[in-house]
């Protein structure tokens, strides 16, 4: 069983920097394609970003190109959102996902149905 925990979120201006954390438990994140989501209030669910579990391929959303960047750390069993440039349409509740089951190590995955597990979830407020 994989079991996620989000962390780093909470209230920040326009312009400014967060990152969230990704602690993952159950699972190597070397071996896990992985990403990151974020839903606001009456919105569906959307795609933020997605590291490959190769590592080395990363994809976002084009609301974030440019200013958001995933990352992950093998020794800490972590994956990181590192959100710069914060805007106000960037509110929203973000959670990471496993993709459980990969067949090549460079894919990314940018839909929600084709993830396994997921986080709970932290809260991201950009005031403006």
């Amino acid at each position: 069983q994989v079991h996620l925990v989000e962390s780093g979120g909470g209230l920040v201006q326009a312009g400014g920097s967060l990152r969230l954390s990704c602690a993952v438990s159950g699972r190597t994140v070397s071996v896990l394609a992985m990403g990151w989501f974020r839903q606001a209030p009456g919105k569906e669910r959307e795609f933020v970003g997605a590291i490959s579990r190769s590592g080395d391929n990363m994809h976002y959303g084009d609301p974030v190109k440019g200013r958001f960047t995933i990352s992950r750390d093998n020794a800490k069993n972590t994956v990181y959102l590192q959100m710069n440039n914060l805007k106000p349409e960037d509110t929203a509740v973000y959670y990471c996902a496993v993709k459980g089951v990969t067949y090549h190590s460079g894919s990314y995955y940018s839909s929600p149905g084709q993830y396994d597990y997921w986080g709970q979830g932290t809260q991201v407020t950009v005031s403006s």
